[in-house]
């Protein structure tokens, strides 16, 4: 009877053993330190869509370039650790930060309410004004308010998706900025929403296209670099808003805005 007892007593003993264990394991998961993690392995995953001039792009010899592009790349070698992007469309990069594929996006995204209730952000890096953009004989938009009834073209879940319904405008989604303006072209649909910096680098290629910018929001988006919400990544937004401030007081920030953009975005209002 003893010898029972005691079996008994060292069974749930080891038991409750590996369930301790395996709570810590699990817990611990719940609340690593995801800067931390990426240090081990030496990379931080950037998520992108790598079609967006001149934020994240391919250049003529096929190379990922951009504004975002180098910007991750600084923020990395502030990091201690190399920069690996991963391109997918708009709303597959934040189903991959979702699930932990990626460690962040890069992408030229705003933040707004909905997005600050599932991420949290860094501090801004650029400052950007949405242009409502038309061809340029359009006579009938010329606000904002001008879309109420209208189509436009975007990327599904974007800003300037939801923007244009908010002002009554049915939108069709691509996933490119040139998918949209030679949709307007065509006269497919009659606008299209995108950062203004991005139009006039379009135009810049494309100087011979019949578009316009019709309107312009009179306040600037933030755009900042959205992390997984939780105590997790507080280290990581800590060390990139310091990679950030770091990048602004030595210029290097602004040099890369006026390399992609031909101005500075990086300053604020």
């Amino acid at each position: 009877m003893k010898k029972r007892i005691l079996s008994l007593i060292l069974s749930v003993s080891l038991l409750a053993s590996l369930g301790l264990a395996a709570c810590g394991r699990q817990s611990g998961d719940q609340s690593g330190d995801q800067l931390e993690e990426i240090k081990k392995k030496g990379t931080i995953v950037f998520a992108m869509e790598g079609n967006w001039a001149p934020w994240t792009y391919h250049d003529e010899s096929g190379e990922l370039v951009g504004f975002d592009t180098e910007v991750g790349q600084l923020i990395a070698g502030k990091l201690g650790v190399e920069a690996e992007f991963v391109e997918g469309d708009w709303e597959g990069l934040f189903a991959g930060l979702d699930n932990g594929r990626y460690d962040a996006v890069i992408n030229g995204v705003e933040i707004t309410d909905e997005r600050a209730e599932k991420y949290d952000f860094t501090e801004p890096y650029g400052y950007i004004h949405t242009a409502l953009i038309v061809k340029s004989d359009n006579t009938d938009i010329n606000t904002f308010e001008d879309l109420a009834g209208k189509t436009t073209a975007n990327s599904l879940n974007s800003t300037y998706q939801y923007l244009a319904q908010d002002y009554g405008a049915e939108v069709s989604h691509v996933e490119a900025l040139n998918d949209t303006l030679e949709m307007v072209l065509s006269g497919r649909v009659d606008a299209t929403l995108n950062a203004e910096v991005s139009y006039y680098d379009y135009m810049k290629q494309h100087p011979e296209a019949e578009l316009k910018v019709a309107a312009l929001t009179e306040d600037a988006s933030l755009v900042a670099i959205p992390l997984r919400k939780g105590e997790e990544t507080a280290n990581l937004r800590q060390a990139i808003n310091q990679a950030i401030q770091e990048l602004r007081e030595s210029g290097e920030l602004a040099a890369l805005s006026e390399k992609y953009f031909g101005m500075d975005i990086t300053a604020g209002n």
